[in-house]
């Protein structure tokens, strides 16, 4: 059974596949910023990555800085990000039945004004049952 921690990690992983695929040049504060972790975490992300033979490192040659390196998927790394994308829509599909009853739980204790008021509130981004 997977911990949260181990969940958390797993989704960490595939948010940089997903963004390497579509972005191979983008530097290691880049995927830090776009994931919500440290640079230090991204790095060391991003060597497991490598180790494991996910993605390798190019030079990105359209670069000033010719350090500047490119984050390549690799065949196994695609097929990675396929495998953990279907965990992560199962697990976030599962997130979401899970709040969508909780909400209407909660939203059954509500008087019709306590509702309207919360609507109301939301500026109509939450559609009315």
């Amino acid at each position: 059974m997977k911990t949260q921690r181990d969940k958390l990690r797993e989704d960490v992983k595939f948010r940089i596949l997903r963004l390497l695929m579509d972005k191979p040049e983008m530097s290691q504060r880049e995927l830090a910023r776009a994931v919500g972790v440290s640079t230090g975490g991204i790095h060391y992300v991003l060597n497991a990555l490598v180790e494991k033979g996910l993605v390798k490192l190019s030079n990105f040659t359209a670069a000033e800085d010719k350090r500047r390196y490119a984050y390549q998927l690799t065949p196994r790394g695609i097929t990675e990000k396929a495998r953990l994308a279907r965990r992560f829509m199962l697990r976030k599909m599962a997130e979401y039945e899970a709040l969508k009853a909780e909400i209407e739980e909660v939203g059954a204790e509500l008087t019709d004004e306590e509702r309207q008021s919360i609507l109301a509130e939301a500026g109509g981004q939450v559609a009315e049952r």
